[in-house]
């Protein structure tokens, strides 16, 4: 098993926001492209330099001190709604498990030499996550298997409750595996994804909480060579949630897309902090994560970043945000983050935009004999199209489709 730190790691820091990053006014602010080898500079560096502190990296709950909500990885949390995910309370709860599909799943002991081989705690709530985790979940599929399927639902019972689970893609095979998140529970827990070399795997997590739910969770993605990684976070449900997915490649030819759908209603709290790391040559990202919010005091959180390491020539990577705001009171956060270390690079880029309804869209619908709340329906589906045709679970697709209808009822479409 893969040696774990007892001390905290300090980590290269990565950059801060680009300089004219959106802050969710309406009327769409887009973000502009960065140049190859130009090191952005914004609101926290100085001269360049990024001025926070090196991202800590530790299996000790000891090495994060309890956030303040000045950090700036915690700067859009309200920290008072994590029900004591940061607290490291015991589990009082429940959140049972049950999987249907061709893939192995077994629960196995912290020893088990898989169990933190991809994964090291970035904060306080996954470090605690994974302390209070005692028999780790692991889906597995052997090496060049083809086509396997695998669904895990995961139905919150109420109270606190923690897990870890991985997901291990042998060599050359390729699998889909979803992660089903419903019910009420105050819940933290941590997914470590290993895809081996040639190996495709897309992994689908659904947050469909219940109301009053809390999920704090930190997703870890290692790639091998020319392995390839569809990765969809769709949240929808919950009180607040909040997911920290990381990629890191440890072999050229390396492909990784990250798509993101989230939709938040009044009161909500949806966050998504992501972290693409290239550190070897030759690797492709991309990343496009969308949210649609309304009612008063709906907030998203996306803070898109991406590093190239010196060492990650040819490297081709491009990351993009768009948030539609259905109704006053609502908010949406959008940083997106480029730190490039070297000038040899295929391409690197991102935009970031956030807006409400098209008028000349729906003018044109309007004109055409369409009523208004259909008109406004239609520029949604349309807005997450693209991201919910690109999971490759047909009743999957028809459940989001739904969901999202049955949102836009809440407001009288």
């Amino acid at each position: 098993m893969a040696e774990r730190p007892t001390s905290a790691q300090s980590e290269p820091p990565s950059a801060g926001p680009a300089a004219g990053s959106p802050s969710g006014i309406a009327g769409g602010i887009e973000a502009g492209t960065s140049l190859p080898g130009e090191r952005l500079s914004g609101p926290g560096t100085r001269g360049g330099v990024d001025a926070r502190p090196a991202p800590v990296a530790s299996f000790d709950v000891v090495d994060f001190p309890v956030p303040t909500g000045r950090e700036e990885d915690w700067r859009f949390t309200p920290l008072d709604r994590l029900g004591g995910l940061l607290g490291d309370v015991p589990a009082d709860g429940n959140v049972e498990v049950s999987w249907t599909g061709e893939a192995a799943v077994e629960r196995v002991s912290r020893d088990d030499a898989r169990v933190g081989s991809a994964f090291i705690p970035r904060d306080r709530a996954s470090a605690i996550a994974f302390a209070r985790s005692e028999k780790p979940l692991v889906i597995s599929v052997p090496a060049e298997a083809e086509g396997i399927t695998c669904t895990v639902t995961l139905r919150g019972n109420g109270g606190v409750a923690y897990d870890h689970l991985v997901v291990d893609i042998g060599p050359l095979a390729t699998a889909t595996v979803v992660l089903d998140h419903v019910g009420s529970a105050t819940f933290g827990a941590n997914v470590e994804v290993l895809v081996g070399d040639g190996a495709a795997l897309t992994l689908v997590s659904l947050q469909d909480w219940a109301d009053d739910a809390v999920h704090a969770g930190h997703h870890a993605v290692r790639l091998g060579r020319d392995a390839r990684v569809r990765g969809i976070h769709v949240t929808l449900g919950g009180d607040l949630v909040r997911l920290l997915p990381r990629v890191d490649f440890t072999g050229p030819g390396g492909d990784v897309e990250l798509l993101g759908l989230a939709f938040a209603d009044a009161g909500q709290h949806l966050e998504h902090r992501l972290l693409v790391e290239h550190a070897v040559p030759h690797c492709r990202s991309r990343v496009t994560y969308k949210g649609a919010l309304q009612g008063e005091g709906a907030h998203t959180v996306w803070i898109g970043d991406v590093i190239i390491r010196h060492a990650a020539i040819g490297t081709d990577t491009y990351e993009l945000n768009r948030n539609l705001l259905l109704t006053d009171g609502a908010r949406a956060d959008s940083v997106p983050n480029l730190e490039i270390e070297t000038g040899e690079v295929t391409g690197a880029g991102h935009a970031s935009a956030t807006g409400r309804f098209d008028d000349e869209q729906l003018f044109y619908l309007q004109s055409r004999g369409i009523p208004a709340d259909v008109a406004r329906r239609l520029v949604v589906r349309g807005f997450f199209a693209d991201v919910i045709s690109r999971i490759e679970v047909p009743e999957l697709r028809d459940r989001l489709t739904a969901a999202i209808e049955a949102e836009l009822e809440q407001v009288g479409g």
